[in-house]
């Protein structure tokens, strides 16, 4: 982002209130991030972020669910788990939950595997072939993020992270990925 020079900051500090009132609401308005975090913070009281993550994890649990009766193949799964990345780091960026993201994405990638393991293991091999890399390294970027949790939020999200690692050294294009990536086995 570009630094606004001196001068431009003195002006704009001498400018009368309710001009830089409408001008500072024409550019939030632009900022569809700045704007989920403002609703957040000054509408919402930051009081919601529990709340908020319930309704995520309600989301994704009922829609990956519905999705497992409907024709999958691994790559209509990765889509599925881009998306619902997407909305989580939405809700990241507004509240600022950083233990929710990674209980989030592990309950996510946990749900996934459950509801859909069975099309997974009957696809051959290389039908997973931009799945197992994507889902390798989120696993490692989520262990990373985790290891900087206080310990409390592990009770939160080491079932779903265990039952993931479990698919993945189950799962053969995942585990020699893996294996590669130094993924440990179970959560210590």
């Amino acid at each position: 982002m570009k630094k606004l020079d001196d001068q431009l900051q003195a002006a704009i500090s001498r400018m009368p209130v309710a001009e830089k009132d409408k001008l500072l609401l024409r550019l939030v308005a632009k900022d569809e991030k700045l704007v989920r975090r403002l609703v957040f913070e000054l509408l919402e009281g930051s009081e919601t972020t529990d709340s908020r993550a319930s309704e995520l994890r309600n989301s994704i649990s009922d829609y990956l669910t519905k999705a497992a009766t409907d024709y999958q193949t691994p790559g209509y799964l990765l889509l599925d788990l881009r998306h619902w990345s997407g909305r989580i780091t939405e809700h990241v960026d507004a509240t600022k939950d950083k233990p929710g993201d990674v209980i989030l994405n592990f309950f996510m990638l946990a749900t996934a595997f459950r509801t859909h393991r069975d099309m997974l293991l009957k696809f051959p091999p290389r039908r997973s072939d931009t799945l197992a890399p994507y889902v390798v390294r989120k696993v490692t970027s989520l262990l990373k993020k985790a290891e900087k949790l206080h310990e409390d939020y592990f009770m939160d999200f080491r079932k779903d992270a265990q039952d993931t690692l479990d698919f993945i050294w189950e799962f053969k294009p995942m585990a020699d990925l893996a294996q590669a990536a130094n993924l440990p086995k179970n959560m210590s």
